[in-house]
């Protein structure tokens, strides 16, 4: 693909049976937990399969969510699973996305990472367009690449120390939410660096560097690992169906 970046280039397989539980294939598993749908906080635990079930990897990790919590996204997860009450994600609503996701590459600031999974470095020419209607919608482009223009508006600078000041997208990884790019239901979803304890994101999952360090140099491509994250309540209520591991 060259320089070019797509965020999201997933085909949406791998789930097995009808009810959206977590790939059979996915063999390391992220969960996130927060105490309601509004919850901007929340704790992260890290699963590997066994033959015997999930075993867990890490101690649980804090980490910061969307500033007014969490709403469904695009996933893994069947869309009959929404309540008609549910929040559901818009693009920029400041909603973190909940259900089943894919996990993808990581990326960063430094030529490279100790990390299992393919890895993109981040350059100042780097873009994630947040632009419902622009048709590179939730995709990582060059500048370089597609030109100044395609990157206007509010698309955001992935070299964040470069254009914002802060070092929240040194290290991150991303999620593989609204794959096929639909317009206006979210975008640029990522695992990433906290700016502080307690400090919400746009609509990520942010920790603290040596946690991030940690689940980096755990995850593996080839183990396919998935990212689910839910409100208590909703995690008991689906935790057999699908297949989730005891918390």
């Amino acid at each position: 693909m060259g320089k070019q970046l797509v965020l999201l280039l997933f085909i949406v397989t791998g789930i097995t049976g009808a009810h959206g539980q977590v790939p059979e294939t996915s063999q390391q598993l992220l969960v996130t937990i927060s105490n309601s749908w509004d919850a901007d906080t929340g704790e992260l635990h890290a699963f590997s399969r066994t033959e015997s079930g999930w075993r867990p990897i890490l101690e649980p990790i804090p980490v910061n969510l969307g500033r007014t919590g969490l709403a469904w996204g695009i996933g893994l997860h069947p869309e009959s699973i929404v309540g008609k009450e549910d929040p559901q994600k818009r693009e920029g609503d400041g909603k973190a996305p909940a259900g089943i996701f894919r996990l993808g590459d990581a990326f960063g600031y430094p030529s490279a990472l100790n990390t299992g999974l393919g890895y993109q470095p981040m350059t100042a020419s780097h873009y994630c367009i947040d632009v419902s209607a622009s048709p590179l919608y939730n995709q990582t482009v060059d500048a370089e690449l597609v030109g100044k223009q395609a990157v206007q508006g509010s698309s955001e600078g992935m070299r964040r120390d470069i254009h914002y000041g802060d070092q929240q997208y040194k290290k991150g990884i991303f999620v593989a939410h609204n794959p096929a790019n639909v317009p206006g239901a979210g975008s640029c979803i990522f695992v990433h660096l906290w700016k502080a304890a307690g400090s919400a994101t746009a609509g990520c999952t942010a920790m603290a560097e040596p946690e991030m360090d940690a689940v980096l140099k755990w995850l593996r491509a080839d183990q396919q690992p998935v990212y689910v994250a839910l409100p208590r309540q909703q995690y008991r209520a689906l935790q057999s169906q699908w297949r989730l591991p005891a918390l």
